[in-house]
């Protein structure tokens, strides 16, 4: 029966644990969208994971959402987010770079030139916000890509998987989820599209399948992961029949030769149910790389779904912004730090770099 402690290769990358610091987006990145010193110290603290995903970064100007959020597509960018992978090697980490665009969650303010954000259709996200730098904001109405601008999509990506290996991550993990682009295009909630990239499973998974062979082509696919969440409605991005999603999906990204697939179990931060007729089980037998659960897991859940089978890998999130050491306090079995939600976002080191390990809290 595997452990959460016991090391597990995936894809090309060797892993000390099955523990997986999750993508937190901490809207810290103030200067020129790029990691700075706190960052350093921050994904340093952290390194006891197994695997580090990054936060969300940005693979064009185009693919940002939110201010203060980290991009992988300039000179300065690329130098920062060197510095934070030496030093998460340095102290015996593993990391890769979630690859991202945000699609129609933005804002115009946030656009160059004021422009509105793109989409699989013209649909705005109901009732979903951004931060704009000064406060929150509804999400701009996006306009409907044309067919004719898809292979600049796929080209940004290929060149922030460039940028990402170049600035020394040891992966990347194309964002598919959470209701951001690729997401938007996989459900027919946003996707009102007739052409090649709307109607059916096939078409509206298209483009996520011209992003990963593109990535897979920079880098090779045992350095590639995918995150997906089929069930989950995130930033208003809803399927009519999100089991049958699930099912394709699992299918879909199979074959490649992915290190990992990285499942949103349920609603993303909220509840973990499943539609009727997800069987999360039957999925991960369709998928031939390392399965990663990911949605409210604690340590007995964890081991519990791993001793059974049912996962490979686990993903934490929150617990992460508390605990820099919660590898070791899983492994000890030890109390966790609570976090403090008035700095999970925005701001400097405090609630952010000097939360205490072990040690410290024990003095």
């Amino acid at each position: 029966m595997s452990s959460l402690f016991d090391p597990i290769k995936v894809g090309a990358i060797e892993l000390k644990n099955r523990i997986v610091m999750a993508p937190l987006t901490r809207n810290r990145a103030m200067e020129n969208d790029a990691p700075m010193e706190m960052h350093v110290d921050y994904y340093r603290q952290r390194a006891g994971a197994g695997l580090i995903i990054s936060e969300a970064t940005q693979i064009s100007p185009e693919g940002k959402g939110y201010a203060w959020t980290p991009g992988i597509h300039s000179d300065t960018q690329v130098a920062q987010w060197k510095k934070v992978t030496n030093a998460v090697h340095e102290a015996g980490g593993k990391i890769v770079l979630q690859l991202w665009h945000v699609g129609r969650i933005s804002h115009t303010s946030l656009q160059e030139g004021g422009k509105a954000p793109v989409a699989p259709s013209a649909v705005a996200a109901e009732g979903v916000q951004t931060f704009d730098g000064e406060q929150m904001v509804d999400v701009s109405t996006p306009r409907a890509l044309e067919v004719d601008e898809i292979p600049r999509i796929v080209a940004d990506f290929a060149s922030a998987t460039r940028n990402a290996r170049a600035a020394g991550f040891d992966g990347v993990e194309v964002h598919a989820a959470n209701g951001y682009l690729l997401d938007q295009f996989l459900k027919d909630g946003p996707n009102k599209r007739t052409d090649a990239y709307g109607g059916s499973f096939e078409n509206r998974a298209r483009l996520l399948g011209e992003v990963l062979d593109a990535v897979i082509a920079e880098w090779g696919a045992g350095h590639v992961g995918v995150r997906v969440s089929p069930y989950s409605g995130a930033n208003g991005a809803e399927d009519s029949d999100p089991t049958a999603l699930g099912d394709f999906l699992a299918g879909f990204v199979s074959g490649r030769g992915l290190a990992y697939l990285h499942m949103i179990e349920g609603q993303t931060g909220g509840p973990r149910d499943l539609p009727e007729g997800a069987d999360l089980r039957a999925l991960k037998t369709q998928f031939d790389g390392a399965w990663m659960a990911n949605n409210g897991y604690d340590r007995d859940l964890a081991q519990s779904r791993l001793s059974e089978g049912l996962t490979d890998l686990v993903a934490f999130g929150r617990p992460y912004i508390a605990n820099p050491d919660l590898a070791e306090r899983l492994k000890q079995n030890a109390p966790l730090n609570e976090g403090d939600t008035s700095t999970y976002y925005g701001g400097g080191r405090e609630g952010y770099t000097d939360y205490p390990t072990l040690p410290e809290s024990d003095a």
